[in-house]
């Protein structure tokens, strides 16, 4: 059994679903603090050939809460701001009719939280690439909020049985495989590598919102960026 978990992120960067399709179950790690200005609730878009920063509007979020506890701000109309800059930005894009279909629906889904909504097009999203991981949120499983970093990530593999942990190369200074050895678990860190596609002609911008990989590449293209990494 391998798995990774990760915090929710709202349309990731390719690299998040190299991980999701590299592991036998994806745990959504939702019962942490909320990390503000991360990329929980934002991403980037292509907009005249740059990264262009989008923002989901939240209700009171604090680092004192925890994730699944942060609530959607109902009161602006942010689903039409970021329908339309996606629409302006990519609408002669080569996919962009099907994918816009399925970002539109995802972006009107009616939840409360942001852990719902990145949850939701996670799960939409893996669907429409034939990606079959399971998933699934920490808060509703394993009962360790007690435990602390690497202990609380060890906690879970044993939970799980799983005999090997993949995690994105930024937790290589805060995991040891070691440790992770004398559990009977294998320790590897996923390391993207950037493969570029024609983004109309502008020059290649990387790690943009799976949208916009999603925009220029299809199911069929998405899954040979699927392939460009590394396990360290």
């Amino acid at each position: 059994m391998t798995i990774a978990i990760m915090q929710p992120y709202i349309f990731p960067y390719i690299g998040y679903f190299q991980l999701i399709d590299a592991v036998d179950k994806f745990i959504i790690y939702d019962d942490v603090n909320f990390i503000n200005k991360g990329w929980i609730n934002r991403n980037n878009l292509l907009v005249g050939g740059k990264a262009h920063l989008f923002s989901i509007p939240l209700k009171d979020a604090s680092q004192n809460k925890l994730i699944f506890e942060v609530q959607l701000a109902k009161h602006e109309q942010w689903q039409k701001k970021l329908l339309k800059t996606i629409q302006q930005s990519y609408q002669k894009a080569p996919c962009y009719q099907k994918v816009f279909e399925l970002i539109e629906e995802i972006v009107n889904l009616e939840v409360d939280s942001i852990n719902e909504l990145s949850i939701y097009a996670l799960k939409k999203t893996c669907a429409y690439l034939g990606i079959g991981t399971e998933i699934v949120p920490s808060s509703t499983i394993y009962n360790n909020k007690h435990l602390k970093g690497q202990d609380r990530i060890l906690d879970i593999c044993k939970q799980e049985q799983a005999n090997h942990y993949i995690n994105p190369i930024g937790g290589v200074e805060l995991y040891d495989k070691g440790k992770f050895e004398n559990e009977g678990i294998r320790l590897d860190f996923i390391k993207s590598i950037s493969s570029p596609y024609p983004q109309f002609k502008n020059a290649f911008v990387p790690w943009l919102s799976v949208i916009d990989v999603l925009m220029f590449n299809g199911p069929d293209g998405f899954r040979k960026q699927l392939e460009a990494y590394e396990l360290i």
